[in-house]
């Protein structure tokens, strides 16, 4: 993995995150995006699965991790739409535009 897939990856996902973790999903899945998807969608399981979404206790405490699951889940619905662009991801070479058009003259009538 390259210096731009690591900060881009370091950028989607956190400066906590393992770099020689992130290397080895990047050496089996071959694609900095993949790699984002598969940590992410490790964490929103752990947020769903681990712990309840909320808790309250009347008048003392109340915590809740639904804002957070939330997010996480905006974040793989972008990372799955392609967005932001990835530095490994391939090139989209179908545009064609030369910057030149074709233009028809017509004559003014005269006056």
């Amino acid at each position: 993995m390259d210096a731009a897939t690591r900060a881009w990856l370091v950028s989607q996902l956190g400066t906590a995150t393992d770099l020689a973790d992130l290397d080895q999903r990047y050496t089996r899945l071959a694609s900095a995006r993949a790699v984002a998807l598969e940590v992410l969608y490790e964490r929103k399981a752990a947020l769903v699965m681990g712990q309840p979404a909320s808790v309250n206790v009347s008048s003392v405490v109340s915590v809740s991790y639904a804002e957070n699951i939330k997010a996480i889940e905006r974040q793989i619905t972008l990372l799955e739409s392609g967005e932001p662009p990835a530095p490994d991801d391939p090139s989209d070479d179908t545009d064609t535009d030369t910057g030149f058009d074709v233009i028809q003259l017509i004559e003014r009538p005269r006056r």
